[in-house]
């Protein structure tokens, strides 16, 4: 069957995977290339043709997928698979790898809404998430640590909230220009939270110091806490992943299974 050859070789197919593979890498290294100017300028039409081959891939790629998609699942209609792929994390990041180079095609847009156009071309390395293993790893990790990430998170933007709220009433009076309102204290508080500290804004009274101090404290744990649950978790999964890997060996006849 035509179809199921088709899916075989997309999805199987090692050589059509590294073809992908070093394709999506090129567009970020020629994407990150075209930003030098005098670059750009001398190999303009280099970029120019790089950019129809590499969008011609992917495009016969995506239709490829499109088409065989109906293989991927087992329940649904034909249409139903389809569009179930298409709505798919995969099937998106397939058709916004695409979709930049079209849509001028068919739409009139000026030169601002064209350079934010490429830069989405930069969501095509989202596309090794479908060939890189670690990536895959990283993905899973990430979605089984969904319900602690998110408390985690919650707590932060309490934190956030609250020190920045209160930073803006103790310092708005002595810094009027500097903690203007709660949103300029908020960029403040993810800065210390955060333990970045860029320096722009800080606390010159004493009781905002001292806030500022607890604060800076609090921002260790919090960025700690979520690395922790990250770290715990991705290697729990490489342990699965070698235990399903490792040969076991029959004590009685020495089989290996």
């Amino acid at each position: 069957m035509l179809k199921k050859k088709i899916y075989q070789f997309i999805n199987i197919n090692s050589s059509f995977q590294k073809l992908i593979y070093t394709l999506i890498i090129l567009n970020v290294i020629s994407l990150i290339l075209a930003s030098y100017k005098e670059i750009y300028i001398k190999y303009e039409l280099f970029f120019d043709y790089f950019e129809i081959f590499s969008v011609s891939v992917f495009t016969i790629e995506y239709i490829l997928r499109f088409w065989t998609a109906d293989l991927d699942y087992e329940n649904g209609t034909s249409f139903s698979k389809r569009l179930k792929f298409s709505t798919s994390s995969f099937g998106l990041i397939d058709l916004f790898a695409i979709l930049p180079f079209y849509l001028p095609l068919i739409f009139p847009f000026d030169l601002r809404i064209l350079r934010i156009l490429r830069l989405f071309r930069l969501l095509r390395i989202f596309k090794l998430g479908r060939l890189s293993k670690s990536l895959q790893t990283i993905t899973s990790v990430l979605k089984e640590t969904k319900s602690e990430l998110s408390i985690t998170l919650f707590v932060a933007f309490i934190l956030m909230i609250l020190s920045s709220t209160l930073m803006f009433f103790v310092e708005n009076e002595a810094q009027p220009d500097k903690f203007e309102n709660i949103g300029q204290s908020l960029w403040w508080s993810v800065a210390t939270l955060t333990t970045v500290g860029y320096g722009d804004i800080y606390p010159i009274t004493g009781l905002g110091k001292f806030l500022s101090s607890i604060i800076a404290l609090i921002g260790i744990g919090f960025v700690a806490l979520p690395t922790g649950i990250i770290s715990s978790a991705f290697i729990k999964k490489m342990q699965q992943e070698k235990e399903q890997n490792k040969e076991h060996i029959c004590p009685n006849c020495g089989t290996k299974f």
